[in-house]
């Protein structure tokens, strides 16, 4: 493990190897394909991609996650398992430089989630305690699967409930994707035979149709999306434009997004809205819960973490947990992380495997570090 700043880097191997983990490198070319799918809208505008010899696309590394994944996956090793790295990363239009270093464990395997979330949100705050001492932090968590269950209690279709778990962790997309739920928009760009197959639900019909226009336009099969994606993307936006939510479950909708409070209240608050709204979060809640316990077993105070319904991280990945820990008053997260138990599967493992871990931002740490000195 290298980087520029080495008496951060000491610091944290040193924390790693403390907490048995596997220090892991992986390569700084990596296949795109994953990321563009899975990756989430903000990081796909940055990642920088090239091709190999033989025409197929590649990045450079944009995060750590999905290839410390794919690794695990290669080399067949057991679970449970943690990795650790440090290492350069690269995203387009960054603050402070299009390439910078970040590190992090992955918990690979661990079927007790609660524990082993609670050790993700504690490895990372023993981690900045550590190259940070003294200053205070602020640890924000949300919930991917308490925002899921929600949509699913409130009776939303699939459509509806994959575009607003894909806007979770986007102010704006999710403010977009209320203001359409509220108010559909009228679907009148499409006529003729799109419009046909589009209400019919054609979807091999709608791609052959589609194809079709490309090979006349002259465009290759491998411009931008392939013709079966934009024909579901279509129908799925169809069967959206024709959903509309009722006053009272769009008013519990926004009800649940307003909750904003310190940890060790939070499972009462979602109690407390449930039995108000007549919704039932059954599983969600109890994992919750037991979540929240296990925080506190590892001596974090649940008083002084905040739980905010509508804290999300913007990448498609996440299944459940999600957090970041910031400088108290500070704007920009220090360290970030969740649970993504549907990721290794996803990503060609065999079998599931769950899948926890965070990362942390050596310049902002190294920012403040100049600061405080």
């Amino acid at each position: 493990m290298t980087s520029r700043y080495p008496s951060i880097s000491t610091d944290i191997t040193n924390l790693f190897a403390a907490r048995n983990t596997h220090a892991v490198e992986v390569a700084v070319l990596q296949p795109a394909d994953p990321f563009l799918d899975m990756a989430g809208e903000d990081l796909r505008r940055r990642i920088f991609l090239t091709e190999s010899e033989t025409g197929k696309t590649l990045c450079l590394r944009p995060e750590f996650t999905i290839p410390v994944c794919l690794d695990h996956i290669a080399s067949q090793a057991g679970t449970p398992r943690r990795y650790s790295y440090l290492g350069e990363v690269f995203r387009q239009r960054r603050e402070g430089g299009n390439e910078f270093f970040q590190a992090g464990i992955e918990d690979l395997g661990d079927r007790d989630t609660a524990e082993a979330d609670a050790r993700s949100v504690a490895d990372a705050h023993a981690l900045l305690s550590l190259v940070l001492p003294g200053q205070p932090l602020a640890i924000t968590l949300g919930d991917q699967g308490i925002f899921e269950a929600v949509l699913a209690a409130l009776g939303l279709p699939r459509g509806w409930r994959m575009r607003l778990a894909r806007a979770f962790g986007s102010a704006p997309m999710l403010e977009a994707a209320l203001a359409d739920l509220a108010n559909p928009p009228r679907n009148g760009q499409l006529s003729g035979d799109v419009a046909t197959l589009v209400l019919d639900g054609d979807v091999e019909g709608l791609s052959a149709h589609i194809a079709g226009g490309m090979e006349e336009a002259g465009l290759p099969a491998s411009a931008g999306r392939a013709p079966a994606d934009i024909a579901r993307r279509l129908i799925e936006k169809a069967e959206l434009r024709s959903v509309r939510l009722s006053s009272e479950a769009f008013a519990a909708l926004k009800d649940f997004l307003a909750i904003d409070v310190p940890l060790d209240s939070a499972a009462r608050a979602l109690e407390a809205f449930a039995a108000g709204a007549g919704l039932s979060l059954g599983v969600a809640l109890q994992k919750f819960s037991a979540r929240a316990k296990a925080i506190e077993a590892h001596g974090l105070p649940a008083r002084d973490i905040r739980y905010d319904a509508a804290f999300g991280r913007p990448l498609d990945y996440y299944t459940g947990v999600v957090f970041e820990i910031a400088a108290a008053n500070g704007e920009r997260p220090l360290a970030g992380g969740g649970r993504y138990d549907r990721l290794l599967t996803l990503l060609g493992a065999r079998t599931a495997i769950p899948g926890v871990g965070f990362s942390v931002w050596l310049d902002r740490i190294e920012a403040l570090r100049e600061t405080a000195s």
